[in-house]
């Protein structure tokens, strides 16, 4: 007998472009079957699993544009801002994606899809286009909106903030399919761990922290950055995340400056939820996903070298609500270490303060949404 047999199932499709994404989906999935014992998830990263060879190719492509042209990204991306994918690009995920995604649905037959990459909404959308009757749930996983998201077949979506749900009102979407539920983070995000437990288990000491990331691609920002950081090493403690960056890790691990009681450089680690709850500030790339743990964990932020686009809207939106500001100068980095340092106690007034506002943003809570819509 089939070990899902009697279960409900919801499969999860992402793509491996920026991790988010892909966090979003297993934090989704996890949730899901936390609330639903008679719930089974898979969650794949659409391209990777069809084409394992070609995708990885792409990805980097994509990866080296950000970091060595994100200017070329950022026309790309307003160019494109209000409108669909366009047919050339429609027809060329239809031809690679269309009959081997038909297939996996078929053999797996779940009674929802959610998709929290755009392309795969799309290969999906086309799939109900020509009759697929189940129904399809869309995560937005960042504070803005970009066109190759929009698509009417989408049953529901699901979105950050009343701004991304009046933009998708604004494109012709019915308001009964938008929900404002916010972007799923993990269900460790919601809980307080021990932090005592915590310093113990990374070596830490018990004084003001700083945690540093950049993403899972460990996309930590020019030197000048961590040059400024590093100076206050003697008086405040940072944790370095580089992802999966290992070049990043080896050239940091090489530099005298970096050995210090003080720092811990970190590859890939999934305690990034330990990690924001025992430090007291965070210095990230805003991306949708990292934003949103931040939140979660009501941390205050400070943000470097977003890319333009998305990420700017996404600086635009934290810092319009007081959770965090972008590093404009050396001075901002200056100012909120100085506060740690000399006014600890505003630090974590601020974080009550990050808590509270959260707490007072209603939205629904994407399990239940895509519970409502299996029926």
């Amino acid at each position: 007998m089939d070990a899902g047999q009697g279960k409900k199932r919801v499969l999860i499709l992402s793509e491996g472009f920026g991790a988010g994404h892909t966090q979003a989906a297993y934090a989704l999935a996890v949730s899901l079957e936390k609330r639903c014992t008679t719930i089974e998830t898979r969650v794949l990263e659409l391209g990777s699993f069809l084409h394992p060879t070609i995708a990885p190719w792409i990805i980097q492509a994509y990866k080296k544009t950000l970091t060595t042209n994100p200017k070329l990204y950022g026309r790309l991306y307003r160019s494109q801002y209000k409108k669909s994918l366009n047919p050339l690009t429609q027809l060329a995920l239809h031809r690679i994606f269309y009959a081997q995604t038909a297939e996996i649905i078929q053999n797996w037959a779940p009674q929802a899809i959610v998709c929290t990459h755009p392309f795969p909404s799309v290969v999906v959308s086309r799939l109900k286009r020509a009759g697929l009757a189940i129904p399809l749930c869309t995560v937005i996983t960042d504070y803005d909106v970009h066109g190759t998201w929009v698509s009417r077949e989408v049953n529901k979506y699901m979105v950050s903030t009343e701004d991304v749900k009046n933009k998708l009102l604004g494109r012709g979407i019915p308001a009964a399919q938008v929900e404002i539920t916010g972007i799923p983070v993990h269900p460790s995000f919601r809980v307080a761990h021990d932090k005592a437990i915590i310093r113990q288990q990374f070596q830490l000491a018990a004084m003001p922290t700083v945690l540093v990331m950049g993403g899972g691609w460990g996309l930590i920002g020019g030197d000048s950055l961590s040059e400024h950081l590093v100076e206050w090493r003697n008086r405040v403690q940072f944790i370095f995340c580089l992802g999966n960056n290992a070049k990043i890790l080896t050239k940091l691990s090489a530099d005298e400056r970096y050995r210090h009681p003080n720092i811990r450089l970190l590859g890939f680690t999934p305690d990034i939820d330990k990690l924001m709850e025992v430090s007291d500030l965070l210095v990230t790339k805003p991306g949708g996903m990292t934003c949103s743990e931040g939140l979660a964990k009501s941390i205050p932020m400070l943000f470097y070298d977003p890319i333009p686009g998305q990420e700017e809207e996404n600086v635009h939106y934290f810092t319009e609500k007081g959770f965090g500001e972008p590093i404009r100068s050396a001075d901002t980095i200056s100012n909120w270490l100085t506060m740690l340092v000399s006014r600890y106690t505003d630090v974590q007034a601020r974080r009550v303060w990050n808590y509270r506002q959260r707490m007072n943003t209603p939205s629904a809570d994407c399990s239940e949404v895509i519970l409502q819509v299996m029926g």
